[in-house]
């Protein structure tokens, strides 16, 4: 009961506080953290299986460029746009999966490296339809029913209600069944498939459904900055995914949602320091890695794990 009341509480101050504090930067701000929750929850569901997939931002980028395209080029409301944004690349997602999960390893995270690498070469070089390294400018801002999200507050309460939705989906997949035959892949996999399990068909479904968020994700990011470059889909923006799962926790949905409020605003807090901010994060995996490598939300668990016993 005690953690209901907890988490009501935070969802109320999660909705509520941009109608108390005027500010529209510290509002951008948020917007990006809720982005960057839903998308490192979308990464969380494949480490979760014991996969590192290192397209995920390409599939951002895939789903930002589908949205916006749709938009400019076909005039489709942002209602529509939106989803189909999350449903290509979560066909693409299940149409390659079958092939690259028949892989484990560092084998799979070669392989969606050289998916991510190629996608992001498209969108360079294909100058007619991506523009090129130049980008995309003009994209139109999003609206629901009529109602223009034209300020900050407005994509934080949708991204907001996005990343809810992505936690919640992450959540019911992993305390369902399909979460215990998820972990018993993990533990023994071939005790699993001895009796009857198709681990390449869940472990495909799993990558569809991260994949669908990745999209959904990217397609936010475009219409609220209304630019779009190949260079916010690089291999770094999957280390910054990465990041925030391994100093939240990974063995948790929790876990990304806290490292994306905590390492987010970095950036801002290190705009003096620019050059230092790689530096930063580095030391940030290796002192979780090595020290906390079950995250802030694990290590949590684990210290009430302790003074239970």
């Amino acid at each position: 009961m005690a953690r209901r009341i907890v988490f009501a509480v935070l969802a109320l101050a999660a909705v509520g506080w941009p109608f108390l504090v005027e500010n529209r930067y510290l509002t951008h701000i948020a917007v990006l953290v809720t982005i960057s929750m839903t998308l490192a929850l979308s990464l969380n569901m494949m480490l979760r299986i014991g996969q590192l997939s290192v397209v995920h931002a390409a599939f951002m980028g895939l789903g930002a460029y589908t949205s916006a395209l749709l938009s400019m080029r076909l005039g489709l409301p942002f209602l529509l746009a939106f989803p189909a944004a999350g449903l290509l690349v979560a066909a693409i997602a299940a149409a390659l999966g079958p092939v690259f999960l028949r892989v484990k390893g560092v084998y799979f995270v070669l392989l969606t490296f050289a998916l991510g690498e190629g996608i992001v070469l498209i969108f360079q070089e294909w100058v007619s339809l991506f523009g090129g390294n130049n980008g995309i400018y003009g994209i139109p801002k999003a609206s629901l029913l009529g109602f223009a999200m034209s300020t900050p507050r407005a994509y934080y309460l949708f991204g907001l209600c996005l990343a809810g939705i992505a936690f919640l989906v992450a959540v019911r997949i992993f305390r369902s069944a399909l979460g215990a035959v998820l972990d018993s892949l993990n533990e023994n996999e071939d005790l699993s498939q001895s009796l009857g399990v198709n681990a390449r068909s869940y472990r495909v479904c799993v990558f569809t459904v991260s994949g669908f968020f990745a999209g959904l994700g990217g397609s936010v990011y475009a219409h609220y900055t209304s630019f779009l470059s190949p260079e916010a889909f690089s291999f770094w923006t999957l280390v910054d995914l990465l990041v925030i799962n391994v100093v939240g926790g990974i063995a948790s949905p929790i876990g990304p949602v806290v490292g994306a409020i905590l390492l987010v605003p970095l950036p801002e807090l290190l705009r003096d320091a620019k050059q230092y901010q790689m530096l930063t994060y580095g030391l940030l995996l290796m002192t979780f890695v090595i020290f906390l490598p079950s995250g802030i939300v694990g290590g949590i668990r684990d210290l009430r794990r302790r003074r239970r016993t």
